[in-house]
């Protein structure tokens, strides 16, 4: 009570009348007149139609096609090409600049590479190394796919793939494997890996790509469909091919 006394008798010290407080009222009440209307409360199937919205695109960003990949990767811009002989004949006379593309290069027969831009990247062999059975090789077709199956693997056994290839013309930056597997129609695995950057020599390059293992169990026993790729960085295939494998209890007969 004395609380509410005080504010009273504090209000006409102050000097506020009823007069002038209706008139600041009726001032206000005019200047309001002017404000646009007010937005209107979204609705409740609004706010569900939103939500709705935003989970479709948060779903839809988490994946990605291949060709949509395929799509990033052509979107790499790379300076102007150069032939071998080219980069050789830059900053000839900058000793450092030499003694680094000599180390990088190696021992390039500059009659050999001429004056192409372009790299050549033959991939020569492909085979499967196991503990469990001699060296698989698998036969590159010259031109197309393998016909039917090509090889077979043992379940919950362990391999890796080697693969050899040989560089002319140019240097090819950013060889890259890559490899999708599916099965009856499901993409099961992606594998992608950087090789590098390479000079032409006469001599093949070979390389082993880490040890896996097979899955195992009834489930994962049947037939595979598959695609390899080598590329570069500008998107250049040098190998694609499709083809199909089996997964098995055993290893087939070597006989």
């Amino acid at each position: 009570m004395s609380l509410a006394v005080g504010a009273v008798s504090s209000s006409k010290n102050m000097g506020f009348d009823e007069s002038k407080d209706s008139e600041e009222k009726s001032h206000v009440s005019e200047s309001s007149k002017n404000l646009p209307p007010p937005s209107p409360t979204p609705t409740e199937e609004a706010l569900r139609e939103g939500e709705k919205y935003n989970r479709q695109m948060s779903e839809t960003s988490l994946y990605a096609t291949e060709e949509e990949e395929d799509d990033e990767e052509r979107k790499i811009e790379l300076g102007p090409q150069c032939t071998l002989k080219e980069q050789l004949e830059k900053d000839k006379d900058d000793e450092s600049l030499r003694r680094w593309k000599e180390q990088l290069l190696g021992s390039v027969d500059l009659n050999s590479v001429g004056e192409t831009l372009e790299p050549d990247v033959k991939i020569l062999s492909l085979s499967i190394l196991s503990p469990d059975r001699p060296e698989l090789l698998l036969r590159i077709p010259e031109a197309g796919n393998p016909k039917g199956l090509w090889f077979t693997l043992k379940e919950g056994s362990r391999y890796s793939l080697k693969f050899s290839f040989k560089v002319s013309n140019n240097i090819v930056s950013g060889l890259k494997y890559t490899n999708t597997v599916w099965k009856t129609g499901v993409k099961v695995d992606s594998t992608k890996e950087m090789l590098g950057t390479f000079s032409p020599q006469a001599e093949p390059y070979t390389h082993e790509m880490p040890e896996e293992t097979t899955p195992s169990g009834i489930f994962a026993r049947g037939s595979y469909s598959a695609k390899t790729k080598f590329v570069d960085d500008d998107n250049q295939s040098y190998l694609s091919i499709n083809y199909t494998f089996d997964i098995k209890k055993d290893w087939p007969s070597t006989s």
